[in-house]
């Protein structure tokens, strides 16, 4: 009889403490903000191509983890290695027009000096006639005085005078020599200015240089984007290419789930967010694994959400949904809940569903406390 009442007490302790922890367990989610309308979320890359051309090379398969700069697909690279060369040629002929150039001012500075030697010579024989002039002149005019004296021929005073007049027609003759010169370096100093402007400035600095460099980069960097690699570790989804099939500039080819960037969406209803705090600790049991829950904490709350009634509708005129006015529906406000920990046998899924639970009140505080899964009844 005492062995069946030890039995009985000991059974009965057993169902109370059982109950115990079920009803603290169901506590904590009666008492704190929860909701059943999670979702696991992640940065999604849209892996678009930067040229266009078929696809030749396809190694990975739909839904297969790739590492950062892992090849994805490669497009056919002969029509942009064409464009390469040609961009490098063009710099090579630029190079050889611009030598060309370049002795065509060398050219026209040489001109310019010799103009400018030229105009020194006729200047300085400019000077000699003026001295000569000065000359006959005075020889002339002392012929004239000795002939008034009857102390000279006729023939000397015709001489001197002819003397003088051929200096003076040689010395104009040197001055339009040397407005002539003059014209001629003007002309050698636009010559020089034109070939200048046309060289523009020297060696790497020069513009079509710097252009046809620029034109080799772009040609280069179009090279490259015919390999398109991965941005971040993750899961290439939606792959819907094939060999062959045409990849078009700029338009998205497949996803790329970013493995690190996994966080959860809880929807909580309005009047559950008051006493929500970033930092609290917060419980995240996953539809796929619900006796598995993950430990997290909010990260963020939402400032807005969209707007139903008051969007336009039809004819420009607001759309207004009936409600019943003894009804008032919670809006649902997006809380962002960092997960602090993810076990490796726990894969997260975009978009998969979540029961979060969120502790308040514990932002400062540092919680030993093993997570528990919702109970089946609220998950």
């Amino acid at each position: 009889m005492k062995r069946e009442m030890k039995k009985y007490l000991l059974t009965g302790a057993i169902v109370l403490i059982a109950v115990i922890v079920f009803l603290l367990k169901y506590w904590d989610y009666a008492t704190n903000p929860w909701t059943r309308n999670g979702q696991v979320r992640a940065q999604v890359v849209q892996i678009t191509p930067r040229v266009s051309a078929p696809i030749i090379n396809l190694p990975i398969k739909d839904n297969q983890f790739v590492k950062t700069g892992d090849l994805l697909f490669e497009i056919d690279p002969r029509t942009f290695e064409a464009v390469l060369e040609q961009a490098r040629a063009q710099v090579d002929n630029i190079r050889d027009e611009l030598d060309s150039l370049k002795k065509q001012v060398e050219a026209a500075q040489a001109e310019v000096e010799v103009a400018r030697a030229n105009i020194i010579r006729a200047e300085a024989k400019i000077r000699e006639y003026t001295g000569r002039v000065e000359q006959a002149d005075a020889e002339y005019k002392r012929q004239q005085i000795l002939d008034k004296q009857r102390a000279t021929s006729k023939k000397r005073v015709e001489a001197a005078k002819a003397n003088y007049i051929a200096v003076v027609n040689e010395k104009a003759n040197a001055e339009a020599q040397l407005l002539q010169m003059k014209a001629e370096l003007g002309q050698a100093e636009a010559n020089l200015a034109k070939a200048r402007a046309n060289l523009g400035a020297p060696g790497e600095r020069n513009a079509q240089i710097r252009l046809a460099k620029a034109d080799v980069r772009e040609a280069e960097l179009n090279l490259e984007f015919t390999k398109v690699k991965a941005p971040v570790d993750g899961y290439a989804t939606n792959l819907n290419l094939r060999l062959g099939s045409q990849a078009v500039e700029n338009q998205p080819a497949l996803a790329l789930v970013d493995i690190n960037s996994f966080w959860i969406h809880g929807f909580f209803r309005e009047n559950y967010i008051e006493d929500m705090r970033e930092g609290d600790r917060a419980i995240v049991t996953l539809m796929t694994y619900p006796d598995k829950p993950l430990e997290g904490h909010v990260d963020s709350l939402g400032w807005g959400i969209a707007q139903q009634d008051g969007s336009t509708g039809s004819d420009l005129l607001p759309n207004i949904n009936p409600t019943f006015e003894w009804i008032r529906l919670a809006q649902r406000v997006p809380v962002r809940i960092h997960l602090d920990e993810v076990p490796e046998d726990v894969k997260l899924r975009v978009g998969t569903t979540a029961s979060v639970l969120v502790m308040t009140g514990t932002s400062e505080e540092t919680s030993n406390k093993k997570a528990v899964a919702a109970p089946k009844a609220l998950q």
